[in-house]
């Protein structure tokens, strides 16, 4: 495997990692959530210089709608990390708290909030849009087997299921939606319940993608 398409699976796997423990903010605690915000960060800029190439050419070449897809999904992708590096930028106590910035915090708050919840999903979507080229490079290292990935689409579709009832549970739509303002976090729940709930709703949003850019890539075999 060529080393550009190693960093692009070590980056994309981090970036994976810790995005599900940024959800747990306040179980982790600010500290934590700040630097691990920041490392994101800095991973999601180095996804895109390894990417380049996928952004150096999107004006040009004819736009498919599995390629239009991808487009507007790592458009809302972008849109939503920079909204919730500002709001994490006004709030900052820690790794950015040497800034010259007074006030906002209601608004950095929302900001943040807004861009965490919305991110995470379409980060999710994203990822199952992308989940074929993902095995593609799987099948380079660990021998294909049909068993093997009709037994892994069944266990898919059930932690999917599963992850409609954690979606709700967890509030997840009150946060994207802004009809409460302040996550809700139980102190006393077993910090792996909450990360195996957030993997289910990952898990979920990645199989709709996934399925959402099978049904692109038809439409657009059947145009041809």
């Amino acid at each position: 495997m060529r080393p550009q398409a190693m960093i692009r699976i070590v980056v994309d796997c981090a970036m994976t990692v810790f995005l599900m423990l940024l959800m747990a903010s306040e179980l982790l605690g600010r500290f934590a959530h700040e630097w691990i915000g920041t490392a994101m960060f800095v991973l999601f800029i180095l996804h895109h210089a390894v990417n380049r190439r996928w952004t150096k050419n999107l004006f040009r070449g004819k736009y498919t709608p599995y390629r239009a897809l991808q487009t507007v999904s790592a458009g809302l992708v972008l849109l939503t990390m920079c909204c919730s590096a500002a709001g994490a930028l006004i709030m900052s106590r820690h790794v950015f708290a040497f800034l010259p910035i007074h006030g906002g915090r209601s608004f950095g708050r929302v900001a943040h909030l807004i861009g965490a919840y919305w991110g995470f999903v379409l980060m999710a979507f994203h990822l199952g849009i992308h989940w074929n080229g993902m095995m593609a490079m799987g099948r380079r290292i660990v021998q294909p087997s049909a068993v093997r990935a009709r037994i892994l689409r069944i266990l898919a579709a059930a932690i999917a299921l599963y992850g409609i009832y954690a979606f709700f549970a967890r509030s997840i739509p009150d946060y994207m939606f802004l009809r409460t303002r302040f996550v809700f976090f139980d102190y006393e729940e077993p910090l792996l319940f909450f990360f195996l709930d957030y993997l289910a709703v990952m898990v979920l949003f990645a199989w709709i993608g996934f399925y959402t850019a099978r049904a692109a890539q038809r439409v657009g075999r059947k145009k041809k």
